[in-house]
């Protein structure tokens, strides 16, 4: 069995963590053994999958093998596209300018916000009466 090389690069997204590994090559982006579109069927979150190479313009020059969990599919997808970005400006130097200016390289770091004593949830009060 032969060892393909690869690059690698970890994406988080809210709570959702995706390990890519990038293959140089036309192929699909395996997510979780499946193709991204069976595993992201709205079309939105393929999108999201597609930015980093549209944005590099290597649709066809890699493929990638993701492992993610965690989290909701937006966060999934978040983080998938986010760890593709990263082990895409690590496989080549030149696409980081392209990929910090679309903005796929920084960490969101908007998460949920934890619930507080005496609330109902992170911010929501109980009914105030006067009697």
């Amino acid at each position: 069995m032969s060892e393909e090389t690869y690059v690698w690069g970890t994406g988080k997204r809210k709570c959702a963590i995706a390990q890519v590994r990038l293959y140089a090559g036309a192929g699909d982006t395996i997510v979780n053994g499946k193709s991204y579109r069976d595993v992201f069927p709205r079309l939105e979150h393929q999108r999201l999958v597609e930015h980093p190479f549209l944005a590099t313009n290597t649709m066809d020059k890699y493929h990638a093998a993701v492992k993610v969990n965690g989290g909701g599919a937006t966060g999934q997808a978040g983080a998938v596209r986010h760890g593709i970005a990263r082990a895409l400006a690590k496989e080549n130097e030149l696409f980081k300018p392209v990929l910090r200016k679309e903005g796929l390289l920084t960490r969101d770091a908007r998460i949920k916000e934890r619930k507080k004593y005496g609330l109902k949830r992170a911010r929501k009060a109980p009914q105030y009466t006067k009697r």
